[in-house]
């Protein structure tokens, strides 16, 4: 997959992964440390330390979570360059993109906007929409949920692949602990072995990429005008 939706998750989806199976070599005595001399020339190899290890276990749990929120804004982000390119105006919307897009404009300083608004029906969409604001330090499959219903793109998976995204809260609930000093990286590290973390990582992956089918159905159905109104003058 190729599209503007995947170009960005799968990248990162690579580096993450890359990460996941170093830190197992790692944890399996595949990986070692050769230190050596001044000159370059005597190696020694050295065990990496277990609370080294713990350590980057924990930074799993950044990088898992950056992953899921990059993902959920760049698809958002997507979704409104669609509504820009197929120049879609307010009364085309669905109703509950509508209730996002007056949300979205009741934050906005209209001195600052006032100027970037020419055709109204159409530029209301796009002036109050900053994905910075979308998410912070709160997401998981619940909100994920909840912003699907709130955009009308479905938020189904397969749970047997995906566990639905059961795992996101573990993410987010260790990403935060981490982020505001809660827990240090030896304490969130040392309850989850290498394999359980490839085994987080895998179902979340395959989780995003689900969603962003979802949202990729959304846009190429078109799903985000109001139903009521198709085929009407």
């Amino acid at each position: 997959m190729t599209s503007t939706l995947f170009q960005d998750f799968n990248e990162r989806s690579k580096e993450v992964s890359k990460y996941f199976m170093f830190l197992k070599s790692l944890e399996h005595g595949n990986t070692k440390l050769a230190m050596v001399d001044k000159g370059g020339v005597s190696q020694k190899i050295k065990e990496i330390d277990p609370e080294l290890i713990k350590t980057l276990k924990a930074s799993s749990f950044l990088l898992l979570y950056n992953l899921v929120e990059a993902t959920m804004r760049n698809a958002i982000q997507v979704i409104f360059d669609e509504l820009k390119s197929q120049v879609v105006s307010y009364d085309q919307l669905r109703p509950e993109l509508k209730k996002i897009v007056l949300k979205n404009l009741k934050k906005r300083n209209t001195d600052k906007i006032f100027s970037s608004i020419t055709a109204i029906s159409i530029d209301i969409i796009h002036v109050g929409f900053d994905k910075d604001d979308l998410f912070s330090g709160n997401l998981d499959a619940r909100k994920i949920r909840t912003t699907a219903t709130e955009y009308g793109f479905s938020d189904w998976t397969d749970y047997a692949k995906t566990g639905d995204g059961e795992d996101l809260v573990i993410i987010k609930s260790n990403r935060n602990d981490l982020a505001h000093g809660f827990k240090s990286f030896a304490e969130v590290g040392k309850d989850k072995t290498t394999d359980e973390l490839l085994e987080i990582k895998n179902k979340t992956i395959k989780y995003l990429r689900k969603i962003l089918q979802n949202i990729e159905q959304y846009l190429s159905n078109q799903d985000y005008l109001d139903s009521s109104n198709l085929g009407n003058p």
